[in-house]
């Protein structure tokens, strides 16, 4: 019997710092008798020694190419850019189900190579809902950026955030905000809609660590329909609401002319921003961390947006270990050929390679 072999590959995306199997659980993977090969990188937030005290073979970056063909290249973001056949199988994120730009190509290379697809975004249980997400630690981030931007706006800086930096943990990122929050006499009011939800749970622990007044709205709140002028009465608001139909804006810009407007920080952690869905018409492209808001309002009542779509990424240590806690019962279920999540993802792959 074939010892089932792991290949965790560098991560090649910029500033991407996470990873789908930190130290602690590639050493469960290896207890539970498998084999585990990390590749070097120089951007992971854990080191490569750790892994290699856990017991994982170390390789160099990019060599998955050339791995045994049963292993298993498991990974986050795209692959690099290239046109070579893709023979393994593959777990990470594809982006090429919803035919993003370049689908065809990235699916046509595995149809070449008779290579197999198990994308991240949709290995789904019996409720055909995510196994795994990074939900929780988006809104933490989110809702923490958008604190950041309310403290920056306090001494007039425009834009209140120019860039952003990953912190090594949350506590670091606590520590910086709780010194700065400290130097004011009020606090500001944070509201979350989707307060219920992974992203919103997120977003309202952020604010309880800062000791800062929440409103958390959900779907009791919003069923009447937007847009909704209380979001002005509150200094920041975060959205984690991800909507699939049409609806009623929850702001405009007309609502956001109010003169009595104490609404100054948007963080849109749903982010999208292109889609005809979109519950925050009021902008039309995503912020990166180099260039993290938009400035919707100007003049005396700013209002910034944050529309970051790897928010995650802030917290790469949290997010990539509570991301892989969630998946890692299902990776020990790989041999299993019975395991409905791995079979639901390969007839999602298939489907989708029919296209092509």
């Amino acid at each position: 019997m074939t010892v089932t072999h792991i290949w965790l590959r560098a991560e090649t995306k910029a500033q991407e710092q996470r990873t789908a199997l930190p130290p602690s659980n590639a050493k469960k993977l290896i207890d539970a008798g498998y084999k585990v090969t990390v590749e070097k990188s120089t951007q992971s937030i854990f080191n490569d020694d750790d892994y290699f005290l856990v017991g994982c073979e170390i390789a160099e970056p990019g060599s998955w190419v050339e791995a045994p063909e049963h292993a298993i290249i498991l990974g986050l973001k795209e692959l690099p850019e290239a046109s070579f056949p893709l023979t393994h199988r593959h777990i990470y994120f594809a982006h090429a189900y919803k035919e993003q730009s370049g689908w065809e190509h990235i699916l046509g290379r595995f149809k070449e190579g008779k290579g197999k697809l198990f994308d991240l975004e949709f290995l789904l249980d019996g409720n055909n809902r995510r196994i795994a997400a990074f939900g929780y630690w988006a809104g933490f981030a989110g809702a923490a950026l958008a604190v950041k931007s309310w403290i920056e706006q306090q001494s007039n800086e425009v834009p209140a955030l120019t860039s952003v930096n990953s912190y090594n943990n949350k506590e670091e990122l606590l520590q910086e905000l709780k010194t700065d929050l400290s130097k004011f006499k009020q606090l500001p009011n944070l509201m979350v809609i989707g307060a219920k939800g992974r992203s919103g749970s997120g977003a309202i622990d952020l604010a309880k660590a800062l000791d800062i007044e929440t409103i958390g709205w959900d779907i009791e709140e919003t069923q009447k329909g937007g847009p909704f002028k209380e979001i002005n009465d509150a200094n920041i608001f975060v959205n984690c609401v991800l909507i699939n139909q049409d609806l009623p804006p929850f702001v405009t810009q007309e609502m956001l002319s109010d003169e009595n407007r104490n609404l100054s920080v948007i963080a849109d952690v749903s982010c999208d921003p292109y889609g005809s869905y979109n519950p925050l018409p009021i902008y039309n492209q995503c912020t990166t961390f180099k260039f993290p808001s938009i400035a919707i309002k100007a003049g005396e009542k700013p209002l910034e947006l944050i529309a970051i779509d790897h928010l995650p990424s802030l917290l790469p240590k949290e997010s990539s270990e509570d991301y892989s806690n969630q998946l890692l019962p299902y990776l020990v279920a790989l041999n299993d050929e019975n395991n409905p999540v791995w079979n639901k993802a390969l007839e999602i792959f298939d489907h989708h390679c029919g296209k092509i």
